[in-house]
């Protein structure tokens, strides 16, 4: 065992450990959600520390040997291999000085490993004095939380457009077959399965667009502002080089805010990126309860679709089969929807030049991104790619459906088409049954008002007399 010392006293770790005192403590003092950091978090501090580090040495702060060590460990914080070593709960107190500490740390330990020290001899490679080199949390906690940020956002625009042209290609096999259409829940009039499917595409497409867009606001960061944004503590060099450093490492455009404190002290940011997730997660939930409703029964439900059987789905009752790749995404999205709020209310708690919640705000940014990312994988791949119609069930409910008659209306009159509801409905006889008994529409003019392509028509068809 080796022990370390800081201003509350000492405390002993494991020879070989890589996280020092200030991780220890935090491991003691926050057992809130028994989850450490997210990994993309550690991924992207390791390449905050690697840009300082190099920015550092070549400003002639760090010797040669020293910086290749850390640069080292960074690369390798930055890969996963140090993932074990950052011990310290997602959600902790301090701004997250926990987690930017439990990196120093582990860098620092991991530095003297590679020159062939023991961990725990700070002399030699210090997580404050060197790996911290003219930082503080307040700056590098923020960045990565938006590097990170800024890398999941790739994969959730990745698997939004996958699950946009899923649907599309849906649209396109789908586009044949007429159903009734619904509003509150009540037959209203008739659209095709390929327009629903085409629907749903249109909306993954301004999810996509949404969550390109609002990395331009992630690009900017406020690396080499230090504690509060003034840059105390920093050289003017080292700040207006650290940024540069981290975009030639990263990519991604990032540029350093033109007013540091604005920047630390303000996450709006945040918040707007947490409301584009919710309206993502708004969008799969309300697609996929589409989905679920209209695969319900088989026998007495909607019975329009079949969804891909990927599991039994009871214990008692045989045979059945549940809807569950919707029922996940439904609350894959109701848990961003509730990550949303938390981001609003830590961003919104943040108290003059500096906000203590962002802890939180990278537990829900992060965590969200991922569930999106996911669920409209699975929705995509396990479900949409797998959907087929139950042509036989939507083609009886269609006639025998009042909302077939919103489509004789242009020919026969809204008065003609109620009275014909009506007789349906005393009689206990079909729409088309009754629409014929009428003698107000022949089968042919019926049937051609209810195909595929009259009923994807752009509203409805001229009047012989209309020239327009």
């Amino acid at each position: 065992m080796r022990r370390e010392h800081d201003l509350l006293g000492e405390r002993e770790l494991a020879d070989d450990a890589l996280h020092g005192i200030h991780a220890e403590r935090a491991r003691e003092n926050f057992p809130l959600t028994g989850r450490p950091v997210h990994p993309a978090l550690i991924h992207a501090y390791g390449a905050v520390k690697q840009a300082c580090v190099q920015t550092n040495r070549a400003l002639g702060y760090l010797d040669a040997e020293t910086a290749a060590a850390i640069e080292r460990a960074c690369e390798q914080m930055r890969d996963g291999a140090l993932d074990h070593a950052v011990i310290v709960d997602a959600l902790q107190g301090g701004a997250g000085t926990s987690t930017n500490m439990n990196i120093n740390e582990v860098i620092a330990n991991r530095a003297l490993q590679l020159l062939g020290h023991a961990p725990g001899d700070y002399a030699r490679v210090d997580p404050h004095a060197h790996v911290n080199l003219h930082q503080s949390t307040n700056d590098t906690f923020p960045t990565a939380l938006k590097l990170a940020a800024l890398d999941r956002l790739d994969l959730l625009e990745e698997r939004l457009v996958t699950l946009q042209e899923t649907f599309q290609e849906r649209e396109r096999a789908l586009a044949g077959v007429v159903k009734v259409g619904r509003t509150q829940l009540q037959d209203a009039c008739l659209i095709t399965l390929g327009r629903e499917m085409g629907a749903y595409g249109e909306a993954c497409g301004r999810d996509r667009w949404r969550v390109f867009k609002c990395r331009e606001r992630l690009r900017v960061i406020n690396l080499g502002g230090t504690a509060i944004g003034t840059g105390l503590g920093a050289p003017r060099r080292f700040i207006f080089k650290a940024t540069d450093a981290l975009r030639a490492l990263v990519g991604h455009g990032l540029a350093r805010a033109e007013n540091l404190v604005d920047n630390t002290q303000n996450c709006d940011v945040y918040t707007e990126v947490g409301g584009i997730l919710k309206a993502c997660a708004v969008n799969l939930c309300k697609i996929a309860g589409d989905l679920r409703l209209m695969a319900s029964g088989p026998d007495a439900g909607f019975g329009e679709l079949r969804l891909p059987a990927r599991q039994a789905g009871s214990s008692i009752m045989p045979g059945k089969v549940n809807p569950v790749i919707p029922e996940a995404v439904m609350q894959a999205a109701m848990q961003v929807m509730a990550g949303d709020q938390a981001i609003a209310m830590a961003c919104s708690r943040g108290e003059l030049e500096l906000n203590a919640f962002l802890p939180l705000v990278a537990d829900n940014l992060l965590g969200g991104i991922d569930l999106l990312a996911n669920a409209a994988d699975i929705l995509a791949r396990l479900c949409v790619a797998g959907i087929e119609p139950r042509d036989g069930d939507c083609g009886r409910a269609v006639d025998g459906a009042t909302a077939a008659l919103t489509a004789l209306v242009p020919v026969i009159g809204y008065a003609a088409a109620e009275d014909i509801a009506g007789v349906a409905r005393t009689a206990g006889i079909g729409i088309r049954a009754a629409a014929l008994a009428s003698g107000l529409i022949t089968a042919a003019d019926y049937d051609q008002l209810i195909t595929p392509a009259a009923v994807n028509r752009l509203g409805s068809p001229p009047a012989a007399s209309d020239d327009r």
